[in-house]
């Protein structure tokens, strides 16, 4: 038994041809909005926002995801002129994409006034789940896969996708399943956390980051596919560790902060000196005090469940 290779990567629709991977890109990017503006509505939030940083900040997180694989892996580029555009050949680096798409995020939160922190923690699951839609898109592009193995869920390769040194093997370990599987349940555990712990804005964000990495720490060590290498591992390897420990710092930050005075979702995003009293526009009413914390963060209460924007969803070799 092994989980047998598409045999293609993506089909017709009259004369245009549709690629996979591109599709996992539009569903998981589609997913990440409408989950972020339930979360954020939940939140207190205007969801016509989510709309806003999203026109900026997808765009942005497509172009960091594609600087951060040709700065990474400059051997796999395509060899023609437009090799360095083409995101369906190679795919993204979901660190750079998120770290852009991030940045214009922020931009665009802080444009608007709104609640950085809260809006961070209301977009964390989202963001994983886009994820996971996109490890649907390595899956069909015959990428993102580990060492040989013979467990019954072992991804059949065919010859002409096997590494060097691994021609004389058939199946390997399906990182892109291990890794969908994982980023649904840590989205999940996300929510979970927003709902019954009192976990300080943008602490959610910070776990996401640290959980994340955390995790390709252990697929860096079981992958074979084409990637650069330093030292002997590669260099996802130390990225991974790297943002595991300032995700786990950050957090570790976020949650030693007093929580003195109210704020709401909508409130200033960057407010250094304490407020008091701050109205609740979305709701039309004062905050009370279960609803205290501190004027820069905001809050995830109440949040649902639940893809890049910045997706990695999908990246050749991550």
């Amino acid at each position: 038994m092994y989980i047998p290779s598409p045999p293609a990567n993506g089909f017709h629709v009259g004369p245009a041809f549709i690629h996979v991977y591109g599709l996992m890109y539009v569903i998981g990017i589609t997913l990440a909005i409408l989950i972020t503006q339930r979360r954020w509505k939940a939140a207190g939030g205007e969801p016509g926002l989510v709309g806003d940083v999203a026109l900026w900040a997808v765009p942005a997180g497509i172009i960091g995801g594609r600087i951060y694989f040709d700065l990474t892996t400059p051997k796999y580029i395509p060899h023609h002129w437009y090799g360095v555009f083409a995101v369906w050949d190679g795919g993204l680096g979901i660190w750079g994409g998120i770290a852009l798409g991030a940045l214009v995020g922020v931009w665009r939160v802080r444009r608007h006034g709104a609640n950085v922190g809260a809006f961070m923690d209301a977009v964390a699951p989202a963001l994983l789940v886009a994820q996971a839609v996109g490890r649907i898109g390595n899956y069909f592009n015959k990428e993102l896969f580990g060492g040989p193995t013979s467990l019954p869920w072992g991804l059949y390769i065919p010859p002409n996708y096997r590494p060097t040194g691994y021609l004389g093997y058939t199946t390997f370990q399906p990182t892109f399943l291990y890794e969908l599987i994982f980023d649904l349940a840590l989205a999940a555990a996300l929510v979970w956390l927003g709902h019954h712990r009192g976990i300080k804005p943008p602490g959610l964000f910070a776990l996401y980051v640290t959980g994340y990495s955390a995790f390709r720490i252990f697929e860096e060590s079981l992958r074979v596919d084409p990637s650069e290498h330093f030292l002997g591992l590669r260099l996802n390897m130390y990225v991974a560790i790297v943002l595991t420990v300032l995700g786990a710092l950050w957090f570790w930050r976020t949650q030693r902060r007093d929580r003195p005075v109210p704020a709401t979702a909508d409130g200033p995003a960057d407010a250094g000196e304490p407020q008091a009293g701050a109205p609740d526009e979305a709701g039309g009413g004062e905050h009370g005090p279960e609803q205290e914390m501190p004027a820069e963060v905001g809050a995830d209460r109440g949040a649902a469940p639940e893809t890049s924007a910045a997706a990695d969803g999908a990246e050749h070799a991550g």
